[in-house]
Order: C-alpha cells, then structure tokens, then sequence
C-alpha cells in the first residue's frame, strides 16, 4: 500500500509540474548494437549507423523516420518485419514507426509544447481507432516474444533491452494517447528497471544509458521530497547525471545517438543552456534535412535564448522552404505561427497578424494550427482596433467547427473584443 501511494503522489506532481516526462518515454527504440568510440555529435548518417536486426532496408528505414517521412519508414520497417518475424527488434521498430507517425497526425510532437508543462491540458486530434488497435497489437507481439525468450534465459541482455523499449512506447501511447498516466509512468519504471539490469550485466552497454539517463533527468527535477518518495518505488534521480548519461548515448554510433541528442536539446533548452543545444539541433538539421521539427527547433531555442532577429530569420526560412515543397506533407504552416508568436511578443502586431494570416494560404494546413492562426490573428486585429477583420477571424475559427477551445475563445472574443496581451 505504501508503495502505491508513493506511486500516486509521484505521479501527481510529474503530471503537474513535470510534464515532459511523457515526450521522455518516447525514447524512439533505441534497439542497435552500439560501439562506444565517441564522434562528433550531429554527424552520423544512418548509414553509418549499427541496427538490430541485422537487415539493409534498416538503414533506410531509420533515415525515413527521423526525416518524418513516416509512410515510408512504416513500410520499410514492416518489409523488415516479414523477413525477422521472430525479433523483437524488429517489431520494435516497426511499432515505433507507426506509434510516431500517428503523433505527429495528432499535433502531439511539436517540441515547443514540452518547454512548459502546460501540453498536458492541449487538446489535440483523437487517435484513429485503427491505428490504437495496429499499437497495442504490435506491444503485445513484441511482449510475447521477449517474455518467451527471458522465461528461458532470464538474464539475456539484448531480450532484457528489447523490452525495456518495448515498455519505454507502450508507455508514451499511454501517456500521449490514452492519458492513463498511472499505466504510463508504470510502463516507464518498468522500462528503467530492465535498462537499468542491462547496465548490471553490461556495463559498456551505452545504449542502455537512455531511458536510464532521462528518468534521472526528469527526477532529478522533483523537489527533494518527492525524489525520496520517488526511491520507495525506484525512482532516483540526478539531473547532471541524466544529462551525463544523454551525452554518452549521443557520441555513440547507434541509433540511440539520435534519440539521445533529440533529448538533450529538449533538457538542454529547458536548464537554459542554448549555447549546448543550438549545435546538436544544427548538426541533427545537417543530417535530416527534411525533419520540419528539427528545423523549427532551431527557431525554438533562439527565440528562449534571447535572440529574436535570429529566431524569425529561421521562422522565415522554413516557412519559405515549405512553400517551396522542401517539406512535404508536413505542417509548415507551424513556422507561420511561430513567427507570429514571436512578433506578437515584441509587440509588433500588424506583423503578427499578417504572420497568422499566412497558415491560410497553406494546402490541407492542419486544422489545429489553423484555428490556433486565425484566433491569434483576430486578437492581434482586435489590439489593432480593426473590429471588422477581427470578427471575420474569429468567425473562421468557429466555421472550423468542432468543440475545442480555439472555438471557444472565438465565441467569447465575438462578444467582447480581446484586449490584453
């Protein structure tokens, strides 16, 4: 009983005040055997990079994925699958794929949200019930095979690291999808525990130093009661440790330096360390050209750095390359609204709202980021005393239909005009 307690109040406290744990346990499969020679960080192209199972189209398949091309890499994955249908690696990465792409549909992975804890109350698109079916499917797939393997073998490192990921995503669907966060943070633990058993056995096992070092991290943040709390149900924490271990995990050669460094930007931005972020994020934008989130990132931490002229010139240059097709099939409207947040901030509003203005011109713009657009937009028109232009943007937001709280603040805005910011 004690045990759950400590759990429930553990529990509690992350969802209020530390939220990114959630965006932590999406620690992307890190199912490749590592070599421990540290290379620069930024620089390791997925052909230079070792997978499990041994298989060519891994390669391919992991460049796809971390350059969001998620259809691709869904396929590619599952063209591994049917050749290993015996490896939980393979299953592994295939649920990754697929859990990944699902969240970028929903507006789950927009890294500017885990800067705060406020994206646990976003409301975001609701899961297709397929894909929720296709999820727990693969979890479950990937479970049997790694407990048929440790109930013979009880001690086997690779079998013990497989499921340490496996549990590591079913906890962000948990999380992210299902907001059943008693179910995710057990996940995790349990996550941690296997990685940490990994690290009993193989000491120079770097790749397991991931999910290990993010939960010393996010612990590592807890007040000092909750941290002792946290001990009862084996969760200590450090954060410099957690960000030593991150470190580690980056300089590798196996796909956990990708995932590791996707982190480090994340804790590094929220410790305000730019000047340690803004290179791991340019050298991840070098090697993945196409990942619109990466290349937003880099707006993202000049903008928290201070420097605004920097922030919107980048803001600028993705929305241009999106409308030049660099980035297909992602939402590059993002940077229309990225920009104008930052505008709005300096209190140029004519700026801001023509800003907001361009997600209108977007194809099939994400409906989400449109509301958001056309609401901040009318605000700004609003602060500029045009009633007229306000109306009509509050007016698209509500022909948008849908009950959500863009919707909402349009109604209330149609009423009364907005007039602080």
């Amino acid at each position: 009983m004690a045990h759950l307690v400590a759990l429930s109040l553990i529990l509690r406290v992350i969802v209020r005040k530390s939220s990114i744990l959630f965006l932590l346990l999406a620690l992307l499969g890190c199912e490749s055997t590592l070599t421990a020679q540290p290379v620069s960080p930024g620089n390791h192209p997925a052909d230079k990079l070792s997978f499990r199972p041994d298989d060519p189209v891994n390669a391919s398949a992991f460049d796809h994925f971390y350059n969001l091309e998620y259809d691709r890499a869904v396929q590619q994955f599952g063209e591994v699958l049917q050749r290993h249908p015996d490896d939980p690696f393979a299953v592994n990465h295939l649920l990754t794929a697929v859990l990944f792409r699902e969240l970028y549909r929903m507006g789950v992975l927009n890294t500017g949200e885990y800067a705060n804890d406020s994206f646990v109350k976003a409301a975001h698109e609701p899961i297709d019930p397929k894909v929720r079916q296709q999820i727990k499917d693969l979890a479950a797939r990937a479970f049997k095979l790694e407990e048929d393997r440790l109930s013979s073998s009880p001690n086997d490192v690779d079998t013990l690291y497989a499921r340490g990921v496996t549990r590591a995503q079913f906890a962000t669907y948990t999380g992210l999808v299902e907001h059943a966060w008693l179910s995710a943070l057990r996940n995790a633990v349990g996550a941690r525990h296997d990685h940490e058993r990994v690290l009993e056995l193989a000491p120079n096992d770097v790749q397991a130093k991931l999910i290990v070092g993010a939960h010393n991290y996010v612990v590592g943040n807890l007040p000092w009661g909750l941290k002792v709390a946290g001990s009862v149900v084996g969760l200590g924490g450090n954060k410099e440790k957690g960000i030593q271990y991150l470190k580690e995990c980056a300089s590798g050669s196996g796909e956990t330096s990708v995932d590791a460094k996707i982190l480090l930007i994340l804790f590094l931005r929220r410790e305000r360390r730019y000047d340690e972020a803004l290179p791991i994020v340019r050298g991840l934008i070098s090697t993945y050209p196409h990942n619109l989130l990466m290349a937003l990132e880099e707006g993202n931490l000049l903008r928290a750095a201070g420097k605004s002229s920097g922030a919107g010139t980048v803001y600028r240059k993705v929305w241009q390359a999106g409308k030049e097709g660099h980035y297909s099939g992602l939402h590059y409207e993002t940077a229309a609204l990225s920009l104008g947040d930052l505008l709005r901030e300096q209190k140029d509003y004519a700026g801001a709202a023509s800003a907001y203005d361009l997600a209108n011109g977007v194809p099939q713009p994400d409906a989400e980021i449109l509301r958001k657009a056309n609401l901040s937009a009318g605000q700004m028109y609003d602060l500029l005393r045009n009633r007229d232009l306000a109306v009509k943007k509050y007016e698209q937001v509500m022909a948008a239909g849908g009950d959500n709280p863009q919707a909402e603040e349009a109604r209330k805005y149609m009423k009364d005009p907005y007039k602080t910011d």
